[in-house]
């Protein structure tokens, strides 16, 4: 994960990656307006692709998971952290098969620190795997199946799309192949810092009479909190009690998880306080009722490493609870791969199993390792989706052979960069935005909006001063600058409005692009597929959004807002039979199916 593992979070807009990662699978979806809010008030938010993901360095590591104490721990925790600029702290945890390493870290080492054993956090979409839980048990009583229609499982009445007759199944709703949007039509967002509050079941289930699916269910990975809301109703309906409830019975009691909860906190926790990545403190999130599994169970670290030592088989639990967590293991999907809820990524000739989450204030991350009995739980009380979430990590605790990572540092941006990123510009699907340099940083604009101070770290990325965003410049083939503008789990790439360069872009004939059309294998599970649209090649990963190329050279194309290249191979016949992938100073290598 370090830009994605995740099946991720409930923020509301597609999240991009920022780092290294696995295949970006794109939490929430979208919804206008920005979280604590200027800027992108326009429009809809566009994915990033980041194809360079945390599959590829979990699927090169040689499988090292030397065994820990707190104070390695802390040591490989600080190395992350300490001196970011974020000025996050970390909950985390170790868990092996005969102890549990712990440590809690703050970026500022001298601070007080803010957090420790009774702290409460908001976990994120890691609660969908405890959905997933629950689902399973009521499959093992008879129930119902993974192969039930969605539309069995909700209100005698309620209108669910299908597409030519085929409908949507569960197993398609607990592996984000549904075909439904990110968020419902009908969902009211009133106040940005709190997204979901006012979301009801009869606009959630409204929303389904909005839809038309644009393909068949299971053919194509979408990242959907609106099918997980769904699911999240349906379960709770299907058992007859209110979610919360449910979870505290069939899950937080017999896994002796004795602090988590949804809205009703027990004794002796203490809520945390959330943080935007500016280290601005940050309203909780509140998701009502019976739609709480999408993303709102909050638990402490020790909760966690419970829930993750039940996963591996490490403490004994009720056998109906433990053979519900092993359904929810099994794998589901294979594009990309998927068991109940949980991702599933290569490590080291293994899989692990792996979520993330994230709210307005929060990040999280569980993953496990059943062949090596390890696993580990991040948890942030800052949100850190759009610098690329905790990935790197929490990927380093499970093998160290994967990079830790290293924490982001104010810097001085190079003169070049200012200056190449200086002038007019228009956010895809949103508003234009006005660049200018003050000194040795740059000023943003929005239009109809105060001007903003923007800061600059080591990443090589800007972000605003007073608020929650960040600019990400890209430097394409031929020298010239442009940036994606990252907010609210948007990623909007940037076109300069004075020089036109994209809308002159050359069209190929359609013999030239269908000679490198073609579905070419980076590694296991993880395909680039390559076709034609209106004249350009466009690209899409597994599990991410499509995107298009332009071409840069013979046989070279380029998506230079997100810093990819592809260098097609040809061979003895003058065919194209390969490509090469180059992000990030990184290269894979794809031969065409």
């Amino acid at each position: 994960m370090p830009a994605r593992w995740r099946a991720c979070s409930p923020e509301p807009a597609p999240v991009p990656s920022a780092g290294s990662g696995v295949p970006s699978q794109g939490p929430a979806g979208k919804a206008r307006g920005a979280q604590h809010g200027t800027i992108p008030e326009e429009g809809d938010s566009a994915m990033l692709p980041n194809v360079m993901t945390l599959t590829a360095l979990l699927a090169l590591a040689a499988g090292n998971a030397a065994a820990m104490d707190d104070v390695a721990l802390a040591r490989a925790v600080d190395a992350r952290l300490s001196g970011d600029r974020t000025g996050a702290c970390f909950a985390v945890a170790v868990i092996e098969r005969e102890r549990v390493a712990r440590t809690y870290r703050c970026a500022d080492g001298t601070a007080t620190p803010r957090i420790g054993a009774d702290s409460a956090f908001e976990i994120g979409s890691v609660s969908k795997t405890m959905t997933a839980a629950l689902l399973a048990q009521l499959i093992a009583e008879g129930n119902g199946s993974l192969d039930d229609p969605l539309a069995d499982w909700l209100p005698a009445g309620t209108v669910v799309p299908a597409f030519e007759g085929r409908p949507i199944l569960l197993r398609h709703v607990v592996t984000h192949t549904s075909g439904l949007p990110a968020l419902p039509a009908r969902m009211q967002v009133s106040n940005p810092a709190d997204p979901y509050a006012s979301v009801t079941p009869a606009a959630l289930l409204a929303s389904l009479g909005d839809v038309t699916l644009q393909r068949a269910p299971g053919t194509q990975f979408e990242y959907s909190n609106f099918a997980s809301m769904l699911l999240s109703y349906a379960v709770a309906q299907r058992a007859g009690q209110p979610f919360e409830a449910l979870l505290r019975e069939q899950l937080f009691a017999p896994l002796g998880m004795t602090h988590a909860y949804i809205a009703q906190p027990p004794g002796g926790v203490r809520p945390t306080t959330g943080h935007l990545p500016n280290g601005n403190p940050t309203a909780a999130w509140t998701i009502p009722g019976d739609l709480a599994g999408v993303g709102g169970v909050r638990a402490t670290l020790d909760d966690m490493v419970r829930y993750t030592q039940a996963q591996l088989g490490l403490i004994e639990v009720p056998a109906a609870v433990r053979a519900a967590l092993e359904a929810t293991q099994q794998p589901v999907s294979e594009q990309p791969p998927m068991a109940m809820n949980w991702m599933l990524a290569p490590l080291a000739g293994r899989r692990v199993w792996v979520h993330e989450g994230g709210t307005g204030g929060f990040s999280s991350l569980v993953g496990f390792d059943p062949a090596n009995g390890r696993g580990v739980v991040v948890l942030s009380d800052t949100a850190l989706t759009a610098l690329g979430g905790l990935g790197s990590l929490g990927a380093h605790l499970l093998d160290a052979s994967v990079p830790v990572g290293k924490p982001r540092k104010v810097a001085t941006p190079p003169a070049e960069v200012l200056d190449g990123l200086v002038g007019s510009w228009q956010l895809a699907g949103g508003m234009r935005v006005e660049l200018a340099r003050k000194g040795d940083t740059l000023t943003i604009h929005p239009a109809g909006q105060p001007v903003f101070e923007l800061g600059y770290d080591d990443f090589g990325d800007f972000y605003p001063l007073q608020f929650d965003a960040l600019l990400s410049p890209k430097q394409a083939s031929d020298g010239r600058w442009t940036f994606v503008w990252l907010q609210g789990g948007g990623a909007m790439p940037a076109t300069r409005v004075d020089d036109g360069a994209q809308a002159g872009q050359a069209r190929l004939d359609d013999a030239t692009l269908a000679a490198y059309a073609g579905d070419y294998t980076l590694m296991p599970g993880f395909v680039l597929k390559v076709d034609a649209a209106d004249g350009r090649l466009r690209a899409q990963a597994t599990g991410q959004g499509a995107f298009p190329l332009d071409a840069t050279g013979t046989d070279r194309f380029e998506a230079a807002a997100f810093g990819i290249e592809l260098r097609f191979q040809r061979g003895a016949d003058g065919q194209v039979n390969a490509l090469e992938l180059h992000q990030g100073g990184r290269v894979m290598r794809g031969a065409r199916g």
